[in-house]
């Protein structure tokens, strides 16, 4: 029992100070792969692969995959990426903080430019200042109309959201 209690706790002492670095594989607008190991960016919440938004015409386009198609295309252009443990989610994923080659934090890159949003229930407004300027440009989401990824899952899954 105690050697197991030992173990525990040097897996989790592991855990908490790991990182994670090599070829991202992009899963959708806030969650990405690297070496078989799921890792959810903390602190953002992009739209989900299947989501709609509206233009700044009105028009609906697919922004969950738009951002999922601009994280890949953007992490191919400095590689490898690197992730810092943060915590495990209700889902045992890696939960973590993911940094670009040349050192340009990819959670922050994702709500400036107007692919996710600043989910402060978990980022404590990390991202607050990256989500007005993603505002005043009208980058993203931000060019029309949108509803809250964390809504949009709710209403999916037929429960109350969690935002």
């Amino acid at each position: 029992m105690l050697l197991g209690f030992l173990v525990l706790s040097a897996s989790i002492a592991f855990a908490a100070s790991s990182t994670l670095t090599g070829r991202a594989s992009v899963i959708d607008g806030d969650t990405i792969e690297i070496a078989g190991e799921r890792i959810r960016l903390n602190g953002i919440d992009a739209p989900e692969s299947w989501q709609r938004c509206h233009d700044e015409s009105g028009r609906v386009y697919r922004c969950g995959k738009d951002a999922a198609f601009a994280l890949d295309d953007w992490l191919a252009a400095s590689r490898p990426t690197r992730c810092e443990f943060v915590e495990r989610d209700r889902y045992k994923r890696f939960v973590g903080t993911c940094f670009r080659a040349d050192g340009y934090e990819v959670n922050r890159w994702l709500v400036e430019t107007g692919n996710a949003l600043d989910w402060e229930r978990y980022s404590g407004g990390a991202y607050s200042d990256a989500q007005e300027t993603a505002k005043a440009s009208r980058a993203g989401i931000w060019q029309g109309a949108f509803e809250l990824p964390c809504v949009v899952r709710a209403q999916r899954a037929k429960r109350k959201p969690n935002c």
